[in-house]
């Protein structure tokens, strides 16, 4: 008889999800808000209480070294409690942010959408009308859906393909475009970003892609032109309401090869002049899955003083980045730097790298400095990533500003003034994880290089206005996160607050173990997380789970601590602590062919999109961790991942199955034929049908041999639900028996969904531990404190 698992054990990994963990730590990450130009910040410090989770406004004077509450907190409960009507606790006051006002002496803060003023020197507090409330109705009356000026004077935003804006002192619109239409409008991102039917379903709208400039006068923003991409098409089988005819969704969506992709025509609009500029003479390609003025792939900026723009044209290939300095007055334009490979470029990514270090989007390393004289550009010339200061005018190299085996990441703050530059980097302090970042500053002119951030750890910093002082967050997934206070010399100023995890270890919680590996070539370290199971006993055996990941624009392995959900659903462990509360153990590991090592490293995976990311670097690593860890059997490894990890897991079956005995596969791009075209174009090169047929996972479906289980959601807008049923019909082809998954009415992260979630479970407890999962079990969402 099958060993069966218990209601309860279920309900130990339930409280173990990522969703649900974050309930149970305190202080994991620290924001400053800062005051103005000033050098000073509050940030919330969060309780632990018996009734729940409290907190406090703590005011930090950086000059002073001084730490303190921001305002009286008992006596602010009770004047409110009076005004409210109800009891107000002085650790839990109904408000979540605040603002000094009347040169501190009064703060304004909202109250169910109410605002609210409380005078600093008697505690008196009244409702504010909202038009008194100057600083609540600035900020309010900027829409999510808008784009503000850094004035404060105008909002932009899209009506009908056309770009408008708003006053924000009078209420006046004016219309900057008038000839706009569909597919051929202005300011927006391609339906091939991979989120346009799920956010035309929910109503989500974006405010304009555009770049204000520094005197909020002009806009660099352009004109997109889909009009004879081809359609991709998903149908709502289950749609809501009463009729239950089957409806169409429709979308502009590239596959690689198409002879029209997504393009773009550059300009600049001057709003009080009302003219338009255009600032290329020819239109670009879309840069990867988006718009090149996305946050994120800002490849574009100006200078200082408004006189100047820059933007980079990047080729369909990302194989030639040029960059390009522009009047915008006039539109003439020249170019100062064209860089090739043979490869991809890496410069506009950092949307997506940074997912698995829970951390802010990052912009390209390319800035143009101060009035525009020079600007910086990131290059992998040399074979790793690193910065170059050039003449903004002659387009000549002046120096380099960093070098060596290691990779620059981020720049961070760029001080013109005192001449610094301070960025994050990885792989230069010897003995350590080389995907850490640590902050450093180098001097403009190339000297001095100085790391700032010393622990052996994670880094995540926030500048003061001034860039006189940071607040560094770091951790590892074995150091619960500290919060400090450092000049921008590096001098540590004070502890700001040390996370609190008490709770999250009495749930169960097992602490992840950082491991190393070689990878296949037996030279080249590899760097992972490995997490034991719960009832953990070194003379058992337990079954393996490889959490998986097969893109190769990011790592999968996190670097931080990480026990709440990123983006509030994912988890970036992977159920890897639900996991060890049935019994498995948890690997997830960085092979080759990711980034943020050498180049080399990287372009393992250059027209090798099967290689899935490092997969034989995986079973190279999981062998070699079983001669170390006698208690993972190798006789029981299971791998599960969603998106690329879906693509991945499936390889692995099909090209281990000695290896790999039972996998979860979620909404996989098992075939780039039917992806967006900037993705295989990019990594596996330009479309020929012999090199990507060799990527297809359905030419290896006669080589399954354990259990699958594929799964997808009928509405993903990002891998197209084709992907896993081309991949179903050549295993019906092959006669394999599988196990397959539809889920209505889902989007591609349909994966976090608590029914999937808990099919997952099931299907590893059954055939990898061999054991019974309790029947109908149902995963509840538990309620935040």
């Amino acid at each position: 008889m099958k060993q069966a698992i218990s209601r309860e054990q279920y309900q130990r990994a339930e409280k173990l999800m990522a969703t649900n963990t974050g309930n149970y730590v305190f202080n994991s990450l620290i924001k400053a808000h800062w005051l103005g130009q000033t050098e000073r910040f509050w940030y919330k410090r969060e309780l632990r209480m018996a009734s729940g989770r409290g907190k406090q406004f703590i005011l930090v004077d950086p000059r002073q070294s001084t730490s303190r509450l921001a305002f009286d907190h008992q006596k602010l409960a009770e004047t409110l409690s009076l005004g409210l009507g109800k009891v107000c606790d002085p650790d839990k006051l109904p408000f979540e942010q605040f603002a000094f006002e009347h040169d501190e002496q009064a703060i304004v803060f909202h109250v169910e959408k109410q605002p609210w003023i409380c005078q600093l020197d008697d505690y008196t507090c009244a409702p504010l009308a909202i038009e008194d409330a100057k600083t609540a109705e600035s900020h309010q009356s900027v829409r999510k859906d808008e784009l503000p000026s850094p004035d404060g004077r105008w909002a932009a935003f899209l009506t009908e393909y056309n770009l408008y804006v708003r006053s924000l002192e009078t209420g006046e619109i004016v219309q900057l475009t008038y000839d706009g239409q569909a597919y051929y409008d202005y300011a927006t991102q391609p339906e091939s970003r991979t989120t346009a039917v799920t956010e035309r379903l929910h109503g989500i709208k974006h405010p304009p892609t555009a770049l204000w400039s520094p005197d909020s006068k002009k806009l660099i923003t352009y004109r997109l032109d889909q009009r004879f991409v081809r359609d991709l098409h998903l149908v709502q089988s289950v749609p809501s309401g009463e009729d239950v005819r089957p409806v169409l969704h429709s979308y502009r969506y590239p596959f690689p090869g198409d002879e029209h992709i997504a393009q773009m025509e550059l300009l600049c609009i001057d709003i009080e002049k009302g003219t338009i500029v255009p600032l290329d003479s020819q239109p670009q390609p879309v840069p990867f899955l988006f718009t090149s003025l996305r946050k994120g792939i800002r490849l574009a900026g100006w200078s200082s003083d408004s006189e100047k723009a820059y933007y980079v044209r990047l080729s369909r290939d990302c194989k030639t980045a040029e960059f390009v300095i522009t009047d915008p007055q006039t539109g003439s334009h020249h170019t100062l730097l064209k860089e090739h490979s043979e490869t991809f470029l890496n410069i506009d990514i950092g949307h997506l790298s940074e997912v698995a270090d829970h951390s802010v989007v990052y912009e390209p390393n390319i800035r143009l400095i101060g009035d525009g004289r020079s600007f910086i550009w990131q290059s992998e010339r040399d074979g790793w990533a690193h910065l170059y200061l050039y003449d903004a005018r002659s387009g000549e190299l002046r120096h380099r500003l960093t070098q060596g085996p290691w990779a620059v990441r981020n720049i961070e703050a760029i001080d013109v003034e005192r001449g610094w530059l301070y960025f994050t980097a990885g792989g230069r302090e010897e003995g350590r994880d080389p995907y850490y970042l640590h902050l450093y500053r180098v001097r403009l002119d190339g000297s001095d290089l100085t790391l700032l951030t010393p622990e052996d750890a994670m880094h995540m910093v926030t500048f003061s206005p001034g860039l006189e002082y940071f607040v560094d967050v770091f951790s590892r997934v074995d150091l619960p996160p500290v919060s400090i206070l450092r000049a921008a010399d590096g001098r540590l100023i004070r502890e700001l607050e040390k996370a609190d995890i008490e709770l999250l270890l009495a749930q169960g919680y097992q602490m992840p173990q950082r491991i190393t590996v070689k990878a296949h070539d037996g030279m080249t370290d590899l760097y992972g997380v490995l997490v034991r199971p719960a009832d953990f006993d070194p003379a058992r055996k337990y079954p393996v789970i490889d959490y998986f990941y097969g893109g190769v624009q990011r790592i999968n392995t996190p670097k931080f601590f990480c026990a709440e959900a990123y983006a509030g659903i994912l988890d970036l462990l992977g159920d890897a602590q639900p996991f060890s509360q049935l019994g498995f153990a948890t690997v997830i590991l960085d092979g080759m062919g990711t980034p943020f090592r050498s180049k080399a490293f990287h372009d393992v995976s250059y027209g090798n999109l099967q290689g899935a990311a490092g997969l034989i670097d995986h079973v190279a690593g999981i062998k070699q961790l079983a001669e170390h860890y006698l208690f993972l059997d190798l006789d029981r490894v299971g791998i599960w991942g969603a998106s690329g990890g879906g693509y991945g897991s499936v390889r692995a079956m099909l090209t281990y199955p000695d290896v790999y005995k039972v996998a979860v596969a979620g909404c996989g791009n098992h075939d780039q034929r039917l992806y967006v075209h900037a993705w295989g174009e990019r990594y596996h090169g330009a479309y020929d049908a012999e090199l990507y047929r060799e990527q297809d996972n359905a030419t290896l479906a006669h080589n399954l041999r354990g259990h699958l289980l594929l799964a997808h959601g009928d509405l993903d807008d990002n891998v197209h639900p084709a992907h896993t049923l081309r991949l179903v019909d050549a295993l019906i082809k092959a006669n394999k028996d599988f196990d397959l998954l539809i889920m209505p009415n889902k989007d591609h992260r349909f994966y976090t969904d608590r029914y999937f979630i808990r099919r997952k479970w099931d299907y590893f407890v059954t055939y990898l531990l061999g054991a019974e999962p309790p029947k109908g079990y149902i995963i509840r969402e538990e309620d935040s404190q």
